[in-house]
């Protein structure tokens, strides 16, 4: 941003922005506000600018990293303070309304920065006060407190136009996908609305706080362990390369290249860090994590076969001293679970063998039952810790519901006309932002916000360009997979019915497909990805001199060794994936189908904790769909499984002999999902509720003691009428007692 816009308004003023009061800054703000409702565009751009100046922490006046983010934190509590959201508010709307600035769009045959500067302008003052406002600090004053609580309910309460701010959003999205409006910057877009969400629902710590009182309100036993907390304490571990792998790393051993250890048995996991085809030649740039070692016979880890595991700065553990040959993990990290359907299905098969007849899913009859089973069905019980609302337990009601106004809420009920279209758009842009996706001329330009006037001329500028290219995608696929996680986690808390219509209309958007060819690349490239200049970053690049820039400088990139970025994007959209086929047998085949099983097998090379146990979950599932052979061949996988992942008591997921194994017809059972969404959707939200459900009073007295208002000439004629229609009919009594 341009200091100068701020300093032609700011002029009369002979002291410095961080010299001023508190009142005399206040004062200024209010002029800013004023200037905004000028007709004349390009006045309104400067003002405009003067404010994302002062949201930016007025860099011209700061000496240092920390004065900028002090003053900018203190700017847009003041901005907040004065009405400025408000006002840029009804700015962004003539915007997205602007029917000239669309139409041209549209004719034009290249979109570049020039065409979306306004929009640009409006959305970076917007995300930098959601953002701000959002994350609380330690030295937070009381009324920034307060400001905060303000803004959240501001944000999520229907004040805008009679919807959430988020729709709004969602609504830019969609009018840029129809190609109705080329020149929004989808990345500012994303971004914001990704921000307002977490904001406005809040982030996993918030949701698990909800999950817990919910328990509570629901009088169910208390969650068994903070997820966050276990997953955070996991530690990598690494997965062996699949048999052609071995095969072809064999062969490359045979045309002379080294092996590491001659006199130890190889273990294959070594071979495959090695001979990785995905990698770089350092035999030495990956690690096996100790707890992945079954056993003595597979060896032992040499010191130098050690990889660099993704995690957080904690100490490395201890090397394993050569003379243990068996590490046993020190507990399982998650506590075993149990579907209430599991226990039915447990006692309808003890029943039948025992008794010879069922009760249905009645699950506290044992009469009849041996006492083992007695206590098998206990200990279920005790553990009986899955649930996931049945989906018939919280939908039918006696008479109206009470539909609690949460943010959720809101927010569902805003996004539901046209939730199909939102899910499309997002998808839409997911898949040309993925970095396997190839340029078609038929496909969305998502580069209309980092494409300059002039295209580059020279290296120099062409590699800047294509960095900020890949940047640019990359923003996009985090605030994407980021929002579409957050939404399918609070919508599952707020109602499993709002969780299951948001899901499927992924899954008809292809979203399944779309994710696994996305992981369908060179997964630790795109991890260890170095598209950023650390030298431009903000505000990095306000305080200090400006280094010159050189190809070889460009091309070396930061000194980070991994693109959280694009990591945080891979656990995203790994977890949207198995919220899709989670006790979803049809959507488990569609991963069987696509053959997923390589290329998530491919993923564990990344060693980070979280997505190797979202990567194993997924293989868990379709693991009994896989066949005989595929479970020998991939023992070390399998074991991997058993340590990180959540055991459910009664599930033969590694044995493929559960009745589920069984072939499921797609469309008989996303169809009965569908009705059964349907139904909730028309009696909960629907202005006419004659439906299935609608209340009808049937008591005898309260019928019977209403004042009905008849017609004049019903006195005149009722007498006739009993006597025709009631008297002189003959009641067939044997009728009644015969089943109609």
């Amino acid at each position: 941003v341009d200091p100068d816009c701020f300093q032609v308004s700011f002029s009369h003023i002979f002291l410095r922005w961080i010299e001023l009061t508190v009142e005399e800054q206040r004062a200024y703000v209010m002029r800013l506000l004023d200037a905004l409702e000028v007709t004349d565009r390009d006045k309104r751009l400067k003002v405009a600018r003067a404010i994302l100046y002062l949201a930016q922490g007025v860099f011209d006046e700061c000496d240092t990293e920390v004065d900028v983010l002090h003053w900018s934190r203190h700017n847009i509590f003041l901005l907040y303070d004065m009405g400025i959201f408000t006002a840029l508010l009804e700015l962004l709307s003539m915007e997205i309304d602007n029917s000239q600035a669309c139409s041209s769009a549209v004719r034009k045959p290249a979109i570049s920065l020039a065409d979306s500067t306004e929009l640009r302008v409006l959305l970076s003052i917007m995300y930098l006060m959601v953002e701000t406002i959002r994350v609380q600090t330690e030295d937070d004053r009381p009324e920034w407190i307060a400001a905060r609580e303000a803004f959240k309910n501001e944000l999520a309460s229907p004040l805008y136009n009679g919807e959430p701010f988020a729709l709004l959003l969602f609504t830019m999205v969609t009018k840029f996908c129809s190609m109705n409006a080329p020149h929004f910057p989808m990345k500012k877009v994303l971004l914001l609305l990704w921000k307002t969400i977490l904001f406005t629902l809040g982030g996993f710590e918030e949701l698990q706080e909800m999950k817990v009182r919910h328990r509570e309100r629901l009088n169910l036993s208390p969650l068994p362990e903070d997820s966050i907390k276990v997953v955070r304490a996991m530690r990598a571990a690494s997965p062996p390369a699949s048999a052609m792998e071995l095969i072809e790393q064999q062969q490359q051993q045979k045309r002379g290249r080294r092996s590491r250890r001659p006199l130890v048995k190889q273990d294959s996991l070594d071979t495959y860090n090695e001979r990785d085809p995905f990698k770089n030649d350092d035999a030495r740039d990956e690690e096996e994590d100790p707890e992945d070692t079954d056993s003595g016979i597979e060896g032992e880890v040499d010191p130098l076969d050690r990889d660099v595991i993704i995690q957080p700065p904690p100490p490395p553990p201890p090397l394993r001293p050569p003379t243990e040959r068996v590490n046993f993990p020190k507990g399982l990290p998650w506590a075993p679970k149990v579907r209430e359907k599991d226990i039915e299905h447990f006692l309808e098969t003890s029943r039948n063998k025992f008794i010879g007849f069922t009760l249905g899913n009645d699950t506290e009859t044992l009469v009849g039952l041996p006492r083992p089973i007695h206590e098998s069905v206990k200990t279920l019980k005790q553990v009986t810790l899955s649930v996931n609302f049945p989906l018939d337990t919280r939908v039918i009601s006696q008479g109206e519901e009470e539909v609690e106004d949460t943010p959720a809420e809101m927010l569902y009920l805003g996004m539901l006309p046209n939730l199909s279209q939102y899910v499309i758009a997002l998808l839409k842009l997911l898949l040309a932002a993925a970095p396997t996706s190839k340029a078609k001329t038929d496909s969305i330009n998502i580069l209309a916000d980092v494409l300059p006037e002039e295209m580059p001329i020279t290296v120099l500028q062409s590699m800047k360009l294509g960095i900020d290219v890949n940047r640019h995608k990359e923003i996009i696929v985090k605030a994407i997979s980021a929002l579409l996680l957050l939404l399918l986690k609070h919508f599952k808390l707020n109602h499993i019915y709002q969780f299951e219509i948001v899901s499927q209309h992924l899954v008809f958007a292809n979203c399944i497909p779309l994710i696994l060819k996305f992981f369908n690349q060179n997964i630790m490239s795109y991890i260890s990805a170095k598209n950023s200049i650390c030298v431009l970053d903000f505000p990095h690049c306000v305080v200090h001199e400006m280094p010159e820039l050189t190809a070889e400088s460009l091309e070396a990139g930061d000194s980070s060794q991994f693109c959280w970025r694009n990591l945080f994007s891979c656990i995203n959209l790994l977890r949207i994936l198995n919220k899709l086929t989670k006790w979803k047998h049809s959507r488990t085949m569609m991963l069987v189908v696509f053959k997923s099983a390589p290329i998530l097998k491919r993923a564990l090379k990344v060693k980070q904790a979280m997505m190797q146990l979202y990567v194993l979950k997924l293989l868990k599932i379709q693991t009994k769909y896989l066949g005989r052979q595929w479970r020998k061949s991939n023992m070390k996988t399998m074991s991997a499984i058993y340590q990180k992942v959540r055991h459910r008591l009664n599930d033969d997921w590694a044995y493929g002999n559960d009745i589920d194994a069984r072939p499921w017809d797609f469309q008989a059972e996303e169809c009965a999902l569908r009705e059964s969404i349907e139904k909730f959707n028309s009696r909960r939200y629907e202005r006419n509720k004659n439906g299935d459900f609608a209340p009808v009073d049937n008591c005898l007295q309260s019928v019977l003691g209403q004042r009905v208002e008849l017609p004049e000439d019903f006195h005149y004629s009722y007498e006739m009428w009993l006597e025709r229609e009631v008297f002189s009919q003959p009641i067939q009594w044997e009728g009644l007692l015969q089943n109609p």
